[in-house]
């Protein structure tokens, strides 16, 4: 009898410590996110009208990392018409406006986030001479854009052209400034804060968000 009790005791007890135990079905997966390491983060951004700017700098506050802003030898004119016909200009021979902005040791960052601008339904070419300075091959590439609200046009699609080894994730894009109807910084105050939380949902969409 108290041999059976025994037995039935030790039963009970495995049955309650297997069922204790969840299956592999029901723990959690791995996460997939590819959080990136602050100091293998870059962030680079061209920026005319500061919108794309502000995006960069929302992105570095939940990232981290190296904020670095795309400048010229020789800047574009101030005025927005002349600088207008510069671009067209160097869009139908292109031409790859000299970087005055230096990056050393890229070879560091894992992580690069690119922002720009859309300049006449294109990617503005001192992004394109980043992209064609400096060798993103096996790196992750993360675009980000400002429009003055007819889209990205086809800036995305010409990021992936000389990175054909890189991994380029889900870009974003929102509405900015539109500098011909006098409205050039827009992403500030409310507007500001809205911002933020699309950026912050779009970085948790891709998996970096710290």
């Amino acid at each position: 009898m108290t041999k059976r009790i025994a037995v039935l005791l030790l039963t009970i007890s495995t049955l309650l410590c297997l069922a204790s135990v969840p299956s592999r079905a029901q723990q959690p997966a791995a996460s997939s996110q590819r959080v990136p390491p602050e100091k293998n983060t870059l962030i680079v951004y061209l920026s005319r009208t500061n919108n794309t700017k502000a995006i960069a700098e929302i992105i570095h506050e939940n990232v981290g990392g190296t904020l670095v802003a795309l400048e010229l030898e020789t800047p574009y004119p101030a005025d927005y018409r002349a600088t207008v016909q510069q671009v067209v200009r160097e869009n139908e021979t292109g031409y790859l406006p000299p970087l005055k902005t230096k990056i050393e040791h890229i070879d560091q960052y894992d992580f690069v986030f690119l922002g720009f601008p859309t300049w006449g339904m294109e990617l503005p070419p001192p992004v394109k001479s980043f992209l064609h300075q400096y060798n993103l091959k096996e790196k992750t590439v993360i675009p980000f854009n400002t429009n003055g609200g007819y889209g990205v046009g086809s800036s995305f699609e010409t990021v992936k052209e000389p990175c054909p080894q890189s991994t380029i994730l889900q870009g974003f894009t929102t509405r900015g400034g539109s500098e011909i109807d006098g409205h050039s910084l827009v992403i500030k105050y409310a507007r500001a804060e809205e911002a933020s939380n699309e950026v912050q949902s779009w970085l948790k969409t891709i998996g970096t968000l710290k």
